[in-house]
């Protein structure tokens, strides 16, 4: 079973790498030339659980479909669902050193046909990865020290009683109806905590203490990204007002996946779901 292995450092935090790794276009430009067709719940942003397909131009009729298992901070990983290899484990690993972001990527695959499928692996597979490879080192590395200086817009991942505090959208009017995590655009000379707190007395009249961050930086449109932290309410009996918004409500985790979010918020569900799962030992984990 070949093993090939690329590692790269960059300057961007492991965020912003973990960021770039969201975007289908940037996988769709690594993986030319090749055809990639992603299956997302989110457009143009993958989640756990998307199912990507490549088609090969060089070989007619050969497909390979791969799901995506893992998503975060730490990493991703991917599996292979159908196609003409009997085995496919696609992993990238984030490890935060004093110089940057260490990224490992490791690709593992089985070739059916026994010694004319290893005589091929070694000829042509292994040449081909680790060109493939290489491209997604400068990619994913390029795509990375953009967002790291991206202008963020942050999110609270409010939780009270082991249930998540949601708002649904006013405006505009395509997104009117569709829900999303309190918060807003972090404003010049503020922290992130900063406009967090700000944002959510605005839109909902209550005090948060913001936490640690939750899953990856995630792309916007316009250049931006959204980060998201982990809150909790002040006054725990405060009830927030939705200002400017149709409604708030409170999700259990079991209620995340039904939810009409908005794309970038759609994202993180998996990580809302951990981030939840504490309090609601019951629910279902993450895929491992």
């Amino acid at each position: 079973m070949p093993v090939l292995r690329n590692t790269l450092l960059t300057s961007a935090p492991r965020r912003a790498v973990a960021a770039a790794l969201l975007d289908v276009e940037l996988a769709r430009r690594i993986a030319a030339p090749a055809e990639l067709v992603a299956h997302t719940a989110a457009p143009g942003l993958f989640t756990e659980g998307d199912e990507v397909e490549f088609r090969l131009p060089a070989v007619p009729g050969a497909r390979l479909r791969t799901r995506v298992l893992r998503l975060g901070v730490e990493g991703m990983s991917t599996v292979l669902v159908a196609g003409p290899l009997t085995r496919l484990r696609h992993e990238v690993t984030l490890a935060e050193t004093g110089a940057g972001t260490l990224v490992t990527d490791t690709l593992a695959w089985t070739t059916p046909g026994g010694p004319l499928g290893r005589v091929a692996d070694s000829v042509l597979g292994r040449r081909l990865v680790l060109r493939v490879l290489a491209n997604r080192a400068r990619g994913v590395r390029e795509r990375a020290e953009h967002l790291a200086a991206a202008p963020v817009v942050v999110g609270a991942a409010v939780v009270r009683d082991g249930r998540l505090l949601a708002q649904q959208r006013a405006y505009p009017a395509e997104h009117a109806g569709q829900w999303e995590l309190p918060g807003g655009r972090v404003e010049p000379g503020e922290s992130d905590v900063e406009a967090l707190v700000r944002e959510c007395r605005e839109e909902l009249g209550v005090d948060v203490a913001p936490g640690p961050q939750v899953g990856p930086d995630i792309p916007l449109p316009g250049g931006k990204v959204l980060r998201i932290l982990a809150a909790h309410l002040t006054d725990p009996a405060a009830e927030p007002t939705p200002y400017d918004h149709q409604a708030v409500r409170w999700l259990a985790a079991a209620d995340l996946a039904g939810v009409d979010w908005l794309p970038a918020d759609r994202v993180v569900v998996p990580a809302l779901r951990r981030l939840l799962a504490p309090a609601n030992p019951a629910e279902p984990t993450a895929r491992s």
